[in-house]
C-alpha cells in the first residue's frame, strides 16, 4: 500500500530547506479568511450599519466621506487591535504550552494576565493615571510577573509542571492583591478598573494599533526564527542539546517574547481571558500536526477574538457585552472539557 505524505519540502537557491505541511497550510488559510471576514463584518456592525461591499469599497479608498470616517477612523482601529491582540495571545499561548510541555501552560493559568491587571490597577487606583499610563502599568506588571514566575520556577532549568505550579501560586497571590487594590479605590476609579479588567475592544483607536503592530513586527519574526529549536526541545532538553540547540538561550528568548506579547495584548485590550489557552489547542487539533503550531495558533487567535467581538455585539440583541465576557464563557467551558480529557488520559 502506498502512502502519501502531507508534507512537501521546498529548497531555495541558497541551499535552505523548508518543509511545509499541506493540511496546516489549508487550515491557516481558512483561519486568515475567517479573521478577515469577521473583521469586515465587525466594521459594518453598529448603529450606522454599512454593508460588507461598501466596507471593502471604503477600505480601498472609494467610499464616501461619511463612510470613510466611520470605517477608517472609528471602526478599523478596533478591528486591527482585535486582530493583533488575538494573534499575540494565540502565539504567546502556543509558546508557553510548548516550553512547559503542558496544555495548561497559558498566560491565564501562569498569572501573567493577572500581573498585567495588577500593574494597571496600581496606575488607576493609586495614581489616577491616564490611558497611556494604564497601558504602561499593565506592560510593566506583566513583565515583572513573568520574571517572578521564571525565577521561582528555575532549578537548573525550568521544568514545565514546576512552572505551571509556580504560575498558579503567583496567580493566586496577584489576584488577592488585585482584590485589595479594588477595595482601596474610590467609586469612579473602581468602576473604571472593573471595566478594564473585563477585557474590551471598545473605544480603541490608532494609539493602541501602532505600538502593538510595531511590537508584533519585531517579535513574530524572532519567534519564528527559533521555531526549529523549540520543536527539537519538545523531544527533551538533552536530545535538543545533542542536536546543537542552545536550550537555555532558546527557552529564555522565547519566554521573553511570550511575556512581551501577552503583556502588550493585555495592555491594549485588558485581560481577555482564555484566548491564549484555547487558540493553540484548537489549532493543533485542526492541523493534526506535531510541534508547537506557531503560525496556526497566531491565526487562530486573531480569528477567535475578532469573531468573539462580533458575537458580543450581535448575539445578545441590544445588550453589547465586552469581548472578555464572551471569551470567558467559551474558554471556561473548553477548560473544563480539557481537564476532563486530560484526567481520563491519566495525565493529571
Amino acid at each position: 500500500m502506498k502512502t502519501h505524505s502531507r508534507s512537501r519540502a521546498l529548497r531555495t537557491p541558497g541551499g535552505l530547506s523548508l518543509r511545509l505541511d499541506l493540511r496546516a497550510l489549508v487550515v491557516v488559510g481558512l483561519f486568515v479568511a475567517a479573521a478577515l471576514a469577521a473583521g469586515v463584518a465587525l466594521i459594518g456592525t453598529g448603529d450606522a450599519h454599512i454593508p460588507a461591499a461598501d466596507v471593502l469599497r471604503t477600505l480601498a479608498g472609494n467610499g464616501t466621506a461619511y463612510q470613510d470616517f466611520i470605517v477608517n477612523e472609528l471602526r478599523l482601529p478596533r478591528v486591527l487591535v482585535g486582530l493583533l491582540v488575538g494573534a499575540s495571545l494565540g502565539l504567546g499561548g502556543a509558546l508557553f504550552q510548548a516550553v512547559s510541555r503542558n496544555p495548561l501552560g497559558s498566560p491565564d493559568v501562569l498569572g501573567l494576565s493577572q500581573g498585567s491587571t495588577a500593574g494597571a490597577l496600581v496606575v488607576i487606583v493609586l495614581m489616577s493615571g491616564s490611558a497611556t499610563e494604564v497601558t504602561a502599568g499593565a506592560l510593566i506588571g506583566g513583565l515583572l510577573t513573568g520574571l517572578a514566575v521564571h525565577l521561582l520556577a528555575w532549578k537548573q532549568g525550568v521544568h514545565g509542571y514546576r512552572m505551571v505550579l509556580v504560575g498558579i501560586g503567583v496567580s493566586a497571590i496577584v489576584t488577592a492583591v488585585n482584590g485589595y487594590l479594588l477595595t482601596k479605590a474610590d467609586l469612579v476609579d473602581a468602576a473604571r478598573a472593573v471595566v478594564w479588567m473585563t477585557g474590551s475592544l471598545g473605544g480603541r483607536d490608532w494609539d493602541q494599533v501602532w505600538p502593538l503592530l510595531t511590537l508584533c513586527a519585531v517579535l513574530v519574526p524572532l519567534v519564528l526564527a527559533h521555531a526549529r529549536g523549540l520543536r527539537m526541545m519538545e523531544m527533551g532538553d538533552d536530545t535538543a542539546a545533542a542536536l546543537g540547540v542552545r536550550v537555555q538561550r532558546v527557552r529564555l528568548v522565547l519566554m521573553l517574547c511570550a511575556v512581551l506579547l501577552t503583556a502588550a495584548a493585555t495592555a491594549a485590550a485588558g485581560p481577555v481571558s482564555f484566548v491564549a489557552l484555547t487558540a493553540p489547542q484548537l489549532a493543533r487539533r485542526l492541523t493534526r500536526s506535531p510541534g508547537p503550531n506557531l503560525v496556526p495558533s497566531l491565526c487562530m487567535g486573531a480569528a477567535l477574538l475578532v469573531t468573539a467581538d462580533w458575537a458580543s455585539q450581535r448575539a445578545f440583541g441590544a445588550d453589547q457585552l465586552p469581548v472578555g465576557v464572551v471569551t470567558g464563557v467559551l474558554g471556561g467551558g473548553y477548560l473544563l472539557w480539557l481537564l476532563v480529557t486530560e484526567r481520563r488520559a491519566g495525565r493529571i
